[in-house]
């Protein structure tokens, strides 16, 4: 196994010291915990976002803290739900007193601790709700889920959400911006090579040099079935497929859609795969309004991308192109 780390055990609390000794800025971590917050906090009487899960995923989820987005991200070990205690520390950190609104990917480990750290919070006072994002259109259940996977899509949930928090909208209005994007998203992956976690010392699944697995999750899972290598054309093709059937789409439609790179592979190839979904957008019956470009939520070193759809409206439309500033994700300037 060839990694850039000391050990397996400390990898994810070096990590985290690195994003914030990188981006001092934007970063705070939380003592004695896996939070990394709002170095300048959102102001008072706002809704607080939070989100989390296991690393692995980089930049997600610590990569969208800061205005516009998170107010804070809970990090578990490698590919390990965060434990309650540590999403509650991720949501006082986020409470301005408005409440707080977890968003959680669609795995059985995150639901149940993020759910539990509500309680907790709920007890001490601090109002809480939470939206869960299944937007894996390949796997209905799997070893990790009940439900389909939430998987890269989960982004556009944190920056609408975070936008119309940023406006001070209540958290019921949040949550339902929230709901709505979950609705109107759907995403699905392939890999060309599997990632090896640290703590496993091997790859997770081997392909042949002609094979690749459609489906997979970001968790270095195997996905629904392995195909021939196939073209840039003929993949997009049917990933849109797929997407398309699940949503519903309709030649009315406006869409914008995400090439997110898994973690190993070229700008360059990813990019081919952005011009393709422009050119097949009308053949497959939508209107491309964006195309959001390159690594959003991966899988360690996994060679390979997914494709997300939204279906968005003109307020939809407009929350995800306003002003934000994170590590990861910077839209627009600032203002106030």
């Amino acid at each position: 196994m060839k990694k850039l780390i000391n050990s397996v055990d400390r990898v994810v609390e070096e990590a985290l010291d690195g994003l914030v000794v990188a981006f001092p800025h934007y970063l705070s971590r939380i003592p004695n915990s896996h939070v990394l917050a709002r170095a300048v906090p959102k102001a008072s009487g706002k809704v607080g976002i939070v989100s989390g899960g296991g690393s692995g995923h980089e930049p997600a989820h610590g990569g969208y803290v800061g205005f516009g987005m998170l107010d804070a991200a809970v990090a578990g070990e490698v590919f390990t739900s965060p434990t309650p205690d540590q999403v509650l520390t991720g949501i006082k950190a986020a409470d301005h007193g408005a409440g707080v609104l977890l968003v959680v990917k669609n795995y059985t480990g995150d639901v149940m601790n993020f759910d539990i750290a509500r309680e907790m919070a709920e007890a001490e006072g601090i109002a809480t709700a939470a939206v869960t994002v299944n937007d894996d259109v390949a796997v209905e259940d799997s070893l990790y889920t009940s439900g389909r996977r939430g998987i890269a899509g989960t982004v556009f949930v944190h920056k609408i959400a975070g936008a119309l928090a940023e406006q001070g909208a209540s958290l019921d209005q949040v949550v339902a911006a929230a709901n709505g994007v979950i609705a109107n998203l759907a995403s699905m992956g392939f890999a060309f090579e599997s990632c090896t976690v640290p703590a496993a010392g091997k790859a997770t699944f081997e392909l042949a040099s002609d094979e690749m697995e459609m489906g997979i999750g970001i968790h270095g899972e195997p996905g629904t079935h392995r195909m021939k290598v196939e073209g840039a054309s003929e993949l997009t093709s049917y990933l849109l497929g797929k997407i398309v059937a699940d949503l519903e789409i309709t030649p009315d439609d406006r869409v914008v859609a995400m090439v997110n790179g898994m973690g190993a592979t070229p700008l360059l190839e990813l990019a081919v795969m952005a011009n393709e979904v422009a050119h097949q957008a009308t053949g497959a019956g939508f209107i491309l309004e964006q195309v959001f470009l390159g690594e959003f939520m991966t899988s360690l070193e996994m060679a390979g991308a997914s494709l997300t759809l939204l279906r968005v409206d003109e307020t939809r439309l407009e929350l995800l192109r306003s002003a934000c500033d994170t590590p990861a994700l910077r839209q627009g300037v600032r203002i106030g």
